[in-house]
This record gives structure tokens, sequence and C-alpha cells, in this order.
């Protein structure tokens, strides 16, 4: 179905639709199921299979979501000729394996944030993914937002001036949870929500920070919880981050121009109300679920899966708007925070090909 050559790209593309697998039956994935079926209109795409861990929910999740094909194992899904492009909903110490297995069966990937635990695991699938010619990108939805898109054009168009600060806070409390707290899978405050606050500074500024300076604080298990990371560019400007995950913090993004200031409001990660310092506001609503969602605005999960798809279809091998440095720039963001506030994952001292 898919070419190996320069471009990757599908055959008879009017008449086959894109079929997508979804690797675990987390609550990620029942979002990122939920927001696709509810959108009214999907483009030439179909949610054509499921697997799991535990069969039996890969089997309840086929039957909430109506989805015809449940594979016993995720290697089973990878070899299947049913399934063109896998979402990856699994925890975060399992994206590199997963994510190899199914480049490695000749499946485009679409790997839920963090890509990988590390900027070695990060280089190494997109060595592999392009060595492939398969299109990978790491699901930072944010990207895809309405609000984010208009936002960026208000800048582009010099409506804010030169952009010269940045300030996030991202706090919710879930330090008790296992997928944050327990290093074995993953566990990092950072890695889990900290990821936005990074990645909306580095969507604002467009360029490499010049210098990382971040603080934090660890639980018992030297997984942390609560950190602040100043990101300084040239030209003075300079981005606050604080994400805590024992205390609810204002969860607003504001961005400082010369000429202006807007607040991306709560939740800004991917918000549905930009508020500007003139007192404009400006809404976003997004279309409303079949089912009930475990995380906020995130039937907003769709705006990524309609990238991928438009992607695949152009014979792309990564998103314009989240692209592989991207990614890598992310991840090297993230090592940086992490030695400097002592968070240390066996990934760390492994070499990847």
């Amino acid at each position: 179905m898919f070419s190996s050559r320069n471009n990757v790209h599908i055959n008879n593309k009017e008449e086959m639709p894109l079929r997508w697998g979804i690797v675990s039956a987390a609550k990620i994935s029942h979002d990122f199921v939920t927001a696709f079926n509810s959108f009214p209109d999907r483009g030439d795409a179909v949610i054509a299979g499921v697997a799991a861990r535990d069969k039996n929910r890969a089997i309840d999740f086929a039957k909430i979501h109506d989805i015809p094909h449940v594979f016993d194992t995720y290697e089973n899904m990878a070899n299947s000729s049913e399934i063109d492009v896998a979402y990856i909903g699994a925890l975060n110490p399992q994206h590199y394996d997963i994510v190899c297995m199914f480049l490695n069966s000749g499946k485009h990937v679409l790997c839920e944030k963090p890509l990988c635990l590390n900027y070695k695991q990060s280089q190494s699938l997109i060595k592999l993914a392009r060595s492939k010619k398969l299109f990978l990108m790491e699901a930072v939805w944010s990207r895809f937002s309405p609000a984010y898109i208009a936002l960026e054009k208000e800048i582009s168009n010099g409506k804010l001036g030169e952009i010269k600060y940045v300030d996030v806070e991202f706090g919710v409390p879930i330090a008790h949870q296992d997928r944050v707290s327990k290093k074995e899978l993953g566990g990092s405050a950072l890695l889990d929500i900290g990821i936005y606050t990074i990645q909306f500074a580095q969507y604002i500024f467009k360029d490499d920070p010049i210098k990382i300076t971040a603080c934090g604080e660890l639980n018992d298990g030297g997984v942390d919880e609560v950190s602040t990371i100043v990101l300084e560019y040239s030209g003075r400007r300079r981005a606050v981050l604080n994400i805590n995950a024992t205390l609810r913090l204002s969860n607003n993004a504001n961005v400082y121009g010369t000429h202006g200031r807007v607040t991306v409001e709560d939740p800004f990660h991917f918000p549905t109300k930009l508020t500007y310092g003139d007192g404009k506001v400006d809404n976003y609503l997004l279309h409303p679920p079949k089912f009930e969602l475990n995380f906020e605005n995130s039937t907003g999960l769709v705006y990524q899966a309609l990238e991928v798809e438009k992607c695949i279809r152009k014979g792309l091998l990564e998103s314009p708007r989240m692209t592989h440095k991207m990614s890598l720039t992310l991840a090297n963001i993230e090592d940086e925070v992490r030695k400097q506030i002592g968070v240390h994952f066996d990934a760390d001292d492994k070499d990847y090909p």
C-alpha cells in the first residue's frame, strides 16, 4: 500500500482510507478515539484496530468505540496489513521499543509526548523513520490548536511587536498517580505536564535557548514533582516556566511584546480563549464529544490526527508544525533540566543506534 521511494504515499488515495491502529487502551487513547470519531469532518480515515497488553481491555475498548479489529499483541498489530498508521498511547518507557517495532513493520507513527525518555532515544527513532521513509510525529497536540494557530498569526503580523517575555504555569495535583510518581514508569512532572510549558516557549520564540537554568523538588524515588525553568534566548528574550504536580496553578500562559500582551487562558496547553491586553477576547469552541473525556478539552486531539493524515497524503515524513528538529529540541531541553534537578533514568546510560 505504501511506496518506499523518496516520499511515501498512498496509492489510489481517493479510494483507500487511512487506517489507524490504537496502541494501548489507556485513558488518553480513549480520548483520542473519542475526539476522532466525534469530529464531523475527519477526512478519509478510520480507526481500524486496537491492541492492549490486556486483551480483555482491548475487547472492551473496541466495543465502546466500534473498532473492527482487536489484536492480541502490539506485535500482531504492527505486522497486520489492516493498519497503516499507529497512535501510541502507551507509557513513556515503552515508547522507544514500540515505535521501533511499528516503524520496522512499515507503519507510520504518531507517538504520545514525550516522544522518548531522552534525546538519544528520540534521535534514534527519527533516524529509523527517515531510513524507512515513514512518517513520525511526537503528539504535541497543542501545536494544532486553532487558538495557537491564531496566536501565531497575531504575532507574525506584528500586533504584539517583538516578543520579549513569556511566562507559563502548569500545575495539577497528580503527584500521587503512578505514571507521574514512579521512575520505572517514566514518572516525571516535567515529562508529563512540563513538556507543555517548554513547547509553548519554543512555539513562541522559534529558536533554541542559549541558556537553561532549572531547580526542582523530587519525591523519595528521585522523580521530579516541582520545577522552575528559565529559558534565555538571544536578543534578551526569556521564558519562565513553573511546573507543579502537587498544586493547581493558574495554568495560563502570558506572552509579552513591545506593543502588547496576550493571555492564553486555562488550559493553556489546548485553550479555547485568548485575552489580549487591549481587552479583545477571542474564543475557539471545540466540537462536543460522544463520550465523557478523561482530560480537559481533549476533543482537540483530533487536530493532530488530521495533520498526520494530511502529511501522509502529501508524502511528507514529518509535520511542518511539529518537525523532528522540534522534538529533538524539546528532548534536549528536557535532558538538561533533568540533569540540573537530579532526575536520572536507566535509559540515560544506554546507547541507541
